[in-house]
């Protein structure tokens, strides 16, 4: 079973697959989810929803408070997750809106990760996730896929299915270095021995990627910059 949290960000516009769901509505992703996906509970302070949603919130929480609506959705996932069977997160509308509120939702990777929760925020570009240790990229084939440390430096042992290779990289907290890396593989492993990792696989294919395409399981000699 996987866990579906709705958020307040820009609109997902793809379909979202409920099926065998446990789906978290945060306050007023409430206006653009309601009659697109089921959803199974509403959660937050609602001063952002433009009526009362359905189902009705078992609790409403004081504006004024020190988590976000989308933060006390992840945290009940979490407590339910053993007794639900709740195995991956999937977030929806994280994106776009307020950049705080983005910048913050990110951070809800970190923590699902550091929860040991498989969690991505899907939008409508790009799917964005967080890592440590060992961890498999599906899908990447001719996609661009950008590494970025996540809260200080990290170290890559190596990779397999990236073009750019990555043996023994320390990358600094405050540099690019990770950016625009590309899938020359279906699916790709990583491993991430000290640190943490942001990745972010864009959906589409590039174009120009075709030509790391042509070298398919070959690497280049160096890291992207």
């Amino acid at each position: 079973m996987k866990g579906v949290i709705l958020l307040n960000g820009e609109p997902y516009k793809g379909e979202i697959d409920d099926t065998n769901a446990l789906v978290f509505c945060a306050d007023g992703a409430y206006n653009w989810a309601k009659g697109r996906v089921r959803i199974d509970e509403n959660l937050g302070d609602f001063d952002s929803a433009a009526e009362i949603p359905f189902p009705r919130p078992a609790e409403i929480f004081p504006s004024e408070k020190n988590e976000t609506d989308g933060e006390i959705a992840l945290e009940k996932m979490l407590a339910l997750a053993e007794e639900k069977g709740i195995t991956r997160i999937e977030l929806y509308g994280g994106g776009g809106g307020r950049e705080d509120h983005f910048l913050g939702n990110l951070h809800l990777l970190y923590r699902a990760c550091r929860a040991g929760m498989p969690c991505e925020m899907i939008t409508d570009s790009a799917l964005l996730s967080v890592h440590t240790g060992k961890f498999s990229l599906k899908n990447i084939l001719g996609k661009t896929v950008s590494l970025l440390p996540f809260g200080g430096a990290a170290h890559i042992i190596n990779n397999r299915g990236l073009f750019y290779p990555t043996d023994d990289l320390t990358l600094c907290y405050g540099s690019c270095r990770g950016i625009s890396n590309v899938g020359v593989n279906e699916n790709a492993e990583i491993d991430c021995d000290r640190g943490v990792l942001l990745v972010a696989i864009n959906k589409e294919k590039d174009v120009k990627n075709h030509l790391f395409e042509a070298a398919e399981g070959d690497s280049a000699d160096s890291a992207p910059v």
